[in-house]
C-alpha cells in the first residue's frame, strides 16, 4: 500500500486546539450535552435545570409519551432534498422549533439570555424571554435577534403589568405568551434539599462546592450580579430587590378569562396562552382573541401528574381546527420528537432544558450545538420517514404514526 493511500485511510486532520469546543463537538445528542453540563455546574444549579415538581412523575412521563410514538414511513420516496422551514405568525423560520422562556438563565452561564438569543438568531428560530429572565427586554433587544417573543407572568399590579408589555413592544418583541400555570409555585424538592437561593447565597454547602467547581464560580463572580432584570425595579415585594423567595408576591393567583381578555386588548401583535390548556379552555381563549396555544406543563415543574403534552396535541388540534397556532413543549429532546409533534398537529415544538444544557456546557457555542443537533435529527428523521417538507409532514399527520402503548391506535 502506498503512503498516500495510508494517509487517506488514516484521515489525519489538524486537531481543534480549543478544549471547550472539542468537548462540545463531541456531543452527539442532547444527553451528551446534559452530561457535560452536569460536570460543569454546581449540583444545586444543575438540579434546578434538570429537576421537576414533587415526585417528578410528569418530568418522566413527558419523555415517555413522546418516545411511545412509532413512525409508519412512506416507501421509495426521493428525499435527497428536504425543506425544514415553515411559517409561524407570518414569518418564515428555519425549522418548526422555538426556544422557550426560562428563568434565571444567567445562573447557567454569565452571558445567559444574550448568548441564547444570538444562537437562536443564527439558526433563524424564535426565542422567548421570561418575565423572570436575568436580562431585561431592552438589553435582549440589542442581541440583533429580530424574532423575539415575551412570556408574561401576570402581575398583581396591572399598571406594572401593562408597563412591562409596553416596554417589550417598544423593544421590538413580536409575540406575547401569557402563562397561566403559575398561580402558585410548584414544589421542586431538589431545590429545597439543595438550599437553592437566587441570587446564590454563600453557605457552608456553597463554599464546599466552590472547591469542586472553581471555573463556574470564577465566571459567576466576574460577571454582574444575578437579578430579575425586567422586574427588579418593581415595588410591592417587601424588599429592595426582587429575589426567588419574594417573587411569588408579584404574581396574581386570581387570573381568570376576564383578565386575559383585558391583556389581549393591551397587546397589538400575536398572542398565545401558555400552559396545560384543555380543548375547552383553548376554544375559549381563541374566542377572546388569542391566536393560539403554547401547550406546556412547564416541563413537569409545576403540577406534577399533569397529562403529558404529547397526549394533548391531537385533541387540541381537533378542537381548534387548522387556523389556530399550537406550539408544544415539555419532553422535547430529539428531532424525532419535533417530527412527532408536527405530525400530531403542532405548528412548532419548543425546547427549554436542551438549550440550557448547551448553554451550561459552552455558552453560545453550546446552544448552537444543541440547535444543530436537533435540526439535523429532524432532517434525518423526515428523510427516513419519507417526507420532504414540514407541510407534507403536517398533511401526513397521524397517518404517519402509531402509539406503541395504545395497541397500535392513535391513543389520544
Amino acid at each position: 500500500m502506498r503512503a498516500s493511500e495510508i494517509r487517506e485511510l488514516l484521515q489525519l486532520r489538524r486537531p481543534t486546539l480549543d478544549r471547550e469546543l472539542r468537548r462540545i463537538e463531541r456531543c452527539l445528542n442532547v444527553g451528551d450535552l446534559r452530561r457535560l453540563a452536569r460536570r460543569r455546574l454546581p449540583r444545586a444549579v444543575f438540579d434546578y435545570v434538570d429537576g421537576g415538581a414533587d415526585e417528578e412523575i410528569s418530568l418522566r412521563e413527558n419523555r415517555a409519551a413522546f418516545q411511545a410514538w412509532r413512525f409508519v414511513p412512506n416507501s421509495a420516496r426521493d428525499v435527497s432534498s428536504v425543506e425544514l422551514s415553515t411559517e409561524l405568525f407570518g414569518r418564515r423560520i428555519a425549522a418548526p422549533l422555538a426556544l422557550c422562556p426560562t428563568g434565571y438563565t444567567r445562573m447557567m452561564h454569565p452571558e445567559g439570555e444574550l448568548a441564547v438569543a444570538r444562537a437562536a438568531s443564527s439558526h433563524h428560530l424564535p426565542y422567548a424571554l421570561s418575565t423572570v429572565g436575568t436580562t431585561s427586554v431592552e438589553e435582549l433587544a440589542t442581541s440583533g435577534h429580530d424574532n423575539l417573543w415575551f412570556q408574561l407572568y401576570v402581575l398583581r399590579d396591572r399598571g406594572q403589568c401593562r408597563a412591562l408589555l409596553e416596554r417589550a413592544a417598544a423593544s421590538g418583541f413580536s409575540v406575547l405568551e401569557v402563562a397561566i400555570d403559575t398561580a402558585v409555585s410548584g414544589r421542586r424538592e431538589r431545590d429545597v434539599r439543595n438550599g437553592l437561593t437566587i441570587p446564590p447565597a454563600l453557605s457552608l454547602q456553597t463554599l464546599g462546592d466552590i472547591a469542586i467547581h472553581v471555573t463556574y464560580w470564577r465566571s459567576m463572580l466576574g460577571a454582574p450580579a444575578l437579578r430579575f432584570a425586567s422586574v427588579d425595579d418593581l415595588s410591592g415585594v417587601g424588599a429592595d430587590t426582587v429575589t426567588a423567595a419574594n417573587m411569588a408576591n408579584l404574581f396574581d393567583p386570581s387570573v381568570d378569562f376576564d383578565d386575559l381578555a383585558e391583556i389581549r386588548g393591551w397587546w397589538k401583535g400575536p398572542m398565545l396562552l401558555k400552559g396545560p390548556v384543555s380543548p375547552e379552555d383553548a376554544k375559549r381563549a381563541v374566542a377572546i382573541g388569542f391566536d393560539g396555544i403554547h401547550l406546556s406543563n412547564h416541563g413537569g415543574r409545576q403540577l406534577d401528574r399533569s397529562l403529558p403534552t404529547a397526549e394533548m396535541i391531537h385533541p387540541l388540534r381537533q378542537a381548534l381546527g387548522e387556523d389556530a397556532v399550537i406550539v408544544v413543549d415539555s419532553g422535547i429532546r430529539h428531532g424525532a420528537d419535533i417530527t412527532t409533534a408536527v405530525a400530531l398537529g403542532a405548528d412548532a415544538a419548543a425546547i427549554g432544558r436542551p438549550y440550557l444544557y448547551g448553554l451550561a456546557a459552552g455558552g453560545e457555542r453550546g446552544v448552537d450545538r444543541a440547535l444543530s443537533i436537533l435540526t439535523e435529527q429532524l432532517r434525518r428523521t423526515m428523510q427516513l420517514l419519507g417526507v420532504v417538507s414540514i407541510d407534507e409532514l403536517r398533511e401526513g399527520g397521524v397517518g404517519l404514526l402509531r402509539n406503541s402503548e395504545a395497541g397500535g391506535t392513535l391513543g389520544v
